[in-house]
């Protein structure tokens, strides 16, 4: 008999609310008591974008991770109405934190495509976002960068699931209701640089920062 790795979590999650709650929560990396089901819908106050470009328009390439350049990106909130932009490399799984003063659109487009162009061009393909509407200014992010953004569907977070894992991951570093305004891009790139040295099984246990490595060598 076989098992799917969903019906095995919600098992431990289930189990996490009687008397192993507070043991369990202890050795989660992400630290979360509660877990939405992939598939499942959140609330997450999206809204309106125009002209947004369906994430069913992406090329294919971008949907098996197979070309190196394709981001998923988002905001990981914080209290007081802080924010930091947060990009992953769908192929490698590499971390970029992106220091964001506030969440007007423009400005979010200016401090994305800053960091961006420093990438070099085989690196700079495609963004994925929710539907938030801090990327109403996506038209100026993509005449700056070049680089096309495409809207996952309403309240479908899975579509970006290495973000999200990302993102759950960077909670260590970040907890929730925690003013990120105390803390400078070189701050941040030092935890996107611990992130980037961890070996993941998903990439043969080297490290995104090893994997991209390889990738811009290879595609140079």
């Amino acid at each position: 008999m076989q098992v799917s790795h969903e019906t095995i979590y919600r098992s431990l999650f289930v189990q996490a609310r009687g008397a192993l709650k507070k043991e369990l929560v202890a050795h989660l990396r992400r630290g979360s008591a509660f877990r939405h089901p992939r598939g499942s819908t959140v609330n997450q106050g999206q809204g309106q974008i125009r002209d947004a470009i369906s994430i069913r328009e992406r090329p294919a390439e971008v949907e098996d991770r197979a070309v190196p350049g394709h981001w998923e990106g988002d905001l990981l909130m914080g209290g007081k109405s802080s924010q930091i932009a947060t990009l992953v490399e769908r192929r490698t799984r590499y971390v970029m934190l992106v220091k964001i003063d506030s969440k007007d659109s423009v400005a979010l487009a200016g401090a994305l495509a800053k960091k961006i162009r420093k990438l070099p061009a085989e690196l700079r393909r495609s963004l994925t976002w929710d539907r938030g509407t801090e990327m109403a200014a996506h038209k100026q992010f993509t005449v700056a960068t070049d680089v096309k953004v495409y809207f996952c569907d309403p309240h479908s977070p899975w579509q970006r699931g290495s973000n999200e894992n990302t993102n759950g991951l960077l909670r260590q570093y970040f907890p929730k209701g925690e003013n990120l305004t105390q803390y400078s891009q070189a701050h941040l790139n030092a935890v996107a640089a611990r992130l980037n040295g961890r070996p993941r099984q998903t990439l043969d246990w080297k490290s995104p920062a090893e994997a991209l490595e390889a990738t811009v060598a290879t595609t140079g």
